[in-house]
């Protein structure tokens, strides 16, 4: 039996609303880069650092790095559950579940605070 205390949120249908907001977001984020690249075939570092430097845009892939970070631990939360499982692993499950939630959730916290100082100049 696995329990909620390692999970994003209280429930599957939050989990389920997490995995589609975010990948809305996402969504967003992938069709305006890639138009934005589409329209400006000759684009160059200085109008491309140029985009970057406008508060909407950072605020944007802001919104785009956090629903990354959530869209990742619900499926990667996910998968462990389903997968790494005693029936799977044996007596082996729990250390091997925690141990890759564990991994997953320091990798994504560090890419989130990463890109946080990437994008902000931290």
């Amino acid at each position: 039996m696995v329990t909620n205390i390692t999970n994003l949120s209280r429930s599957g249908l939050y989990d389920w609303m997490v995995q589609r907001v975010t990948a809305i977001v996402l969504a967003a984020y992938f069709v305006f880069l890639t138009i934005y690249l589409m329209v400006n075939p000759g684009l160059g570092f200085e109008q491309w650092s140029g985009l970057f430097q406008q508060t909407w845009m950072r605020v944007f892939t802001m919104m785009a790095l956090l629903a990354l970070g959530g869209h990742a631990w619900v499926g990667m939360w996910t998968i462990s559950t389903d997968y790494l499982t005693e029936k799977a692993l044996g007596n082996k499950a729990l250390p091997v579940r925690f141990s890759f939630q564990a991994i997953c959730g320091v990798a994504m916290f560090s890419y989130v605070v990463w890109g946080i100082q990437i994008l902000w100049g931290l």
